[in-house]
């Protein structure tokens, strides 16, 4: 099977590690490529490469201000990435509860076993 084009959608685009770091990184403030380039240590084409791939499936919005594009996230475009992943955030909460509560069942019973078998820490309770 042929791989999806990385513009072909938002999923293909965040699929590459490096856009997902400057789609952080923007999501803080807007911001020009030098700056860009400057806090990722990545190589200025490259980032100009990556910004492109992002505004194209939308993610990602540039206005200019005289010379100078500026860039932003598109929080709107980002939210079905969002509410895909909530769908792993809910599974891997209710796993992670079920651990905890397991093994504070397995402590409660421990603690119950040690007092029946030490009189000195039936006294204590």
């Amino acid at each position: 099977m042929a791989r999806a084009s990385t513009t072909s959608d938002a999923f293909n685009a965040v699929a590459e590690p490096r856009r997902r770091q400057i789609l952080t990184y923007l999501a803080g403030a807007e911001r020009p490529v030098g700056e860009i380039v400057t806090a990722l240590g990545l190589e200025q084409p490259s980032v100009s490469k990556h910004l492109r791939v992002l505004r194209e499936v939308g993610l990602v919005r540039m206005r200019c201000q005289g010379r100078l594009k500026l860039y932003q996230t598109n929080a709107e475009a980002i939210r079905p990435l969002h509410e895909w992943a909530e769908t792993f955030e809910r599974y891997w909460q209710h796993t992670l509860n079920r651990v905890k509560e397991r093994a504070e069942a397995m402590v409660r019973q421990r603690l119950v076993d040690l007092k029946s078998t030490d009189p000195n820490l039936k006294e204590k309770s």
